[in-house]
C-alpha cells in the first residue's frame, strides 16, 4: 500500500496518509493512457473545418477568354485553384472524430495515472489548502515553498478563493475532483492536492 508524506502549507510534515492499492498502486500500461489520452483530444475536436472546392466557389460560368491567340495561358474557369479566389484542393471537409472507448477503460487510464504520478514522487499532499483571501502572491509563495513548476491543483469541491488566486498563473491548472482526468495528470509534472481531495478520489475510483 503506497504512503505518502502529509504536508501543511509551510511544508512541514505532519503525519503520513495510506493510499489506496485499489486507486493509487495500480501497474502502468502505456497503451490504456496513451488510448484514453487520444479520445480525450479527440473529443475536444469541433470537426467544423471546412473549405469551397472549385465546384462551391462563385463565379465560373464563363470562359475568361478565348482558348488561343491571347498570348495568355489556357483558362476555362475563374473557380481554378490557381486563380486568386478559386476552389480548395483536398481541402478540410466537415468529420466526426468521436472515438469510443469503454467507461472501464477510462477508469482503470485514471487509476493508472494517478499510480504513476505517486511513482514520480510528483503527489503532494497538504493537510488543508485554504487561503484568507483572493491573492496571487501568496497562491504564488506555496509553490515556490514546494519547489513546484507546473502544477495541477486539485480541490475537493468549489473554492472562488483559490480558483481566483491561480487563474493568472501560468502553467498552473486548478481542478475539482469530479473534474481529474488522464491528459491533466499526464500534462502537469506535479500534483497537489488535500487530504479531503484524496478521500473523494478514492471513493470515487476504488
Amino acid at each position: 500500500m503506497p504512503t505518502v508524506d502529509v504536508y501543511n502549507l509551510a511544508r512541514e510534515v505532519t503525519g503520513q496518509l495510506e493510499l489506496s492499492d485499489a486507486v493509487f498502486g495500480v501497474p502502468v500500461k502505456t497503451h490504456v493512457l496513451h488510448e484514453v489520452v487520444v479520445y480525450q483530444l479527440a473529443k475536444r475536436r469541433a470537426g467544423t473545418a471546412k473549405t469551397k472546392g472549385r465546384s462551391e466557389v462563385s463565379g465560373g460560368g464563363k470562359k475568361p477568354w478565348r482558348q488561343k491567340g491571347t498570348g495568355r495561358a489556357r483558362a476555362g474557369t475563374s473557380r481554378s485553384p490557381i486563380w486568386r479566389g478559386g476552389g480548395t484542393i483536398h481541402g478540410p471537409q466537415p468529420r466526426d472524430y468521436t472515438m469510443r472507448v469503454p467507461k472501464k477503460v477510462r477508469r482503470l487510464a485514471l487509476k493508472m495515472a494517478l499510480s504513476q504520478k505517486v511513482l514520480d514522487a510528483g503527489f503532494t499532499v497538504i493537510d488543508e489548502f485554504k487561503l484568507e483571501q483572493i491573492r496571487t502572491k501568496d497562491f504564488v509563495g506555496i509553490l515556490n515553498r514546494f519547489d513546484l513548476g507546473k502544477t495541477l491543483v486539485v480541490l475537493p469541491g468549489h473554492d472562488e478563493i483559490i480558483e481566483k488566486s491561480a487563474r493568472n498563473i501560468p502553467h498552473v491548472k486548478v481542478l475539482r475532483s469530479e473534474g481529474l482526468n488522464v491528459y491533466d495528470l499526464l500534462d502537469y509534472r506535479a500534483v497537489i492536492l488535500s487530504r479531503e481531495c484524496v478521500s473523494r478520489i478514492e471513493e470515487a475510483l476504488a
